[in-house]
């Protein structure tokens, strides 16, 4: 009852648009692939392609402060960290525990604090404190074969980031070449009550170019 009140006051008074990009996922997933072989001698667990998106969001959402607030009435919050929350799909519906200062862990860090609350979620351990206080909201349905969605905002928070499932898109090889390469699409839902447009969208394909190029420090 709680989560359906939550999802109707955030659907009747946001005005929520939502922005689909996607990002060329082949240097992440060779990446990955290398850290199955050595991870461990790096000091890294199993790390998904979840784990690397909340990495790189709470990374961008620190150079896009606009995105990183709250709407509360009139007033706009901002806050001075990354407070990401997690979606988890459990038993008892939908649990959104919060990843407080993802901006100030390690890829490792973060891995295994994103394992540990969605274990907790899943038990039924959160207290409502873990489930406060986010900035910004990440739900992940690729692992479902969902290729896009429209993620619904959790009040009071501005934004949502959506992840979509991998899909094989046409890319010019060089040398007259075409070949397939995967892409993971990525879709943003933000109140243009507290977001423009133009803001919104320099975010999510800033998240994109990020991950494309590995450009964030590990």
């Amino acid at each position: 009852r709680a989560i359906s009140r939550t999802m109707h006051a955030s659907l009747s008074e946001m005005d929520q648009l939502t922005l689909n990009a996607s990002f060329d996922a082949t240097e992440m997933m060779s990446w990955r692939a290398s850290l199955k072989a050595n991870g461990e001698a790096l000091g890294l667990g199993k790390i998904t392609i979840n784990d690397i998106v909340l990495f790189a969001v709470s990374r961008v959402l620190m150079q896009h402060p606009e995105v990183n607030s709250a709407m509360i009435g009139d007033s706009i919050r901002t806050y001075a960290h990354a407070n990401i929350g997690h979606a988890v799909d459990t038993e008892r519906g939908l649990l959104v525990p919060t990843l407080f200062g993802a901006d100030k862990m390690t890829l490792a860090e973060l891995s295994a604090a994103a394992k540990a609350a969605a274990a907790k979620a899943r038990e039924g351990a959160l207290t409502p404190d873990e489930m406060s206080g986010g900035s910004f909201t990440v739900t992940n349905l690729g692992s479902l074969g969902i290729e896009s969605f429209t993620p619904v905002i959790n009040p009071p928070q501005v934004a949502i980031l959506g992840v979509n499932t991998i899909v094989p898109r046409p890319k010019d090889l060089g040398g007259g070449v075409y070949g397939f390469v995967p892409h993971i699409g990525l879709s943003l839902t933000y109140d243009h009550r507290a977001l423009d447009g133009g803001e919104a969208t320099r975010f999510v394909k800033q998240i994109a170019t990020e991950i494309e190029n590995l450009e964030f420090e590990l």
